[in-house]
């Protein structure tokens, strides 16, 4: 891969460096970002929300009434296991309107919804209001959908620009961002449990209008409790493939059948295992790509190891930054800087 990606980069080094200094820019458009829609300092008090510039007034969220009153659904635009969803508006505002599906899964429904009300954060869908009684919820509308749509989205003429190495790495870092916030979050540590395989973590996401991903669906979300000896086991079937961790998978061979009770519990760690191939995935084929990817080989072998020796969250995003800073600044690992 080393060889490849020189020759790759000695074709057009002009290119690298241009796509360089993007990203540099960027990262600077970003931090000076941190007052607007996603900063802390624009933050609504704990049950209001803001849509639209950050001037605008917060909104205690809306309940059942309102939700009645006030919102018209438009057109169907996703369905799930649990949830089907509308395009919806509200007060000229283009939002998304959740519906539980069938009542038997009402539980995982209002558990998602407890998690949106709790996790509140720029890492999380905005929350706009909700009816536990008719089991619905209003979350703020991103047109792109989910984030199985990327390679879609950026294939168009009008995003171009956007498909490039730096632009999908930092897609990666919001990823791993999400996951750190997951396992350290105010309420505890949080497994994504909906993770069965690449098409499914994905649909958990949404990517946002200035190329962002944010989490959608927290259904599926449940809290390890490592001082009470309390794991979790996502779901009450069999999971199989190399996707899943290894220890997500009936260890007691084919020869017996598999039962839930026997399924050892695991942790967070479980989420690791699979943001190489997350990674893998939005890196894509955008030239410099392959670059990123050998400076990502380490921290992603120790990804894949026994879930003690996994790194945690934060370790594989301080490994990002790093891998990212590196190449901004042109600081590569030993031997690699003819590659620039």
């Amino acid at each position: 891969m080393e060889r490849e990606g020189r020759l790759r980069l000695r074709r057009a080094p002009g290119a690298l460096l241009l796509g360089l200094l993007a990203a540099a820019l960027l990262l600077l458009a970003r931090d000076l970002r941190g007052g607007g829609s996603r900063g802390q300092s624009s933050a609504c008090p704990p049950g209001h929300f803001r849509l639209g510039a950050p001037q605008q007034n917060c909104s205690p969220w809306l309940a059942c009434q309102a939700l009645a009153r006030e919102v018209r659904p438009l057109k169907r635009v996703g369905e799930g296991a649990v949830k089907r969803v509308f395009l919806s508006e509200w007060k000229e505002n283009k939002v998304a309107l959740s519906q539980l599906t069938v009542l038997e899964l009402k539980d995982d429904f209002l558990h998602g919804l407890q998690m949106l009300k709790s996790l509140q954060s720029k890492h999380v869908v905005k929350l706009l209001g909700f009816c536990e009684e008719d089991f619905l919820i209003l979350t703020e509308y991103h047109p792109f959908g989910s984030l199985k749509n990327l390679n879609q989205i950026l294939n168009l003429p009008k995003y171009k620009d956007s498909n490039t190495w730096h632009h999908r790495f930092m897609l990666a870092i919001d990823y791993v961002s999400i996951l750190c916030y997951l396992h350290n979050s105010p309420l505890g540590t949080f497994v994504m449990c909906d993770s069965s395989d690449l098409d499914k973590v994905l649909s958990q996401y949404l990517l946002t209008s200035d190329f962002h991903i944010v989490v959608n669906d927290l259904d599926a979300l449940p809290l390890v409790n490592r001082s009470a000896g309390e794991l979790v086991r996502c779901g009450h079937q069999e999971l199989q493939g190399e996707f899943v961790a290894p220890e997500q998978r009936w260890p007691h061979g084919p020869e017996v059948p598999f039962e839930d009770s026997l399924m050892p519990p695991y942790d967070e760690r479980t989420d690791i295992w699979k943001i190489p191939d997350v990674t893998n995935f939005l890196l894509g084929d955008a030239e410099g790509s392959d670059l990123v990817r050998f400076h990502l080989f380490e921290i992603h072998v120790a990804c894949k190891k026994s879930p003690a020796e996994r790194p945690t969250a934060e370790k594989v995003l301080d490994s990002y930054r790093k891998v990212l800073t590196s190449l901004l600044r042109g600081t590569v690992m030993p031997g690699t800087r003819d590659m620039l």
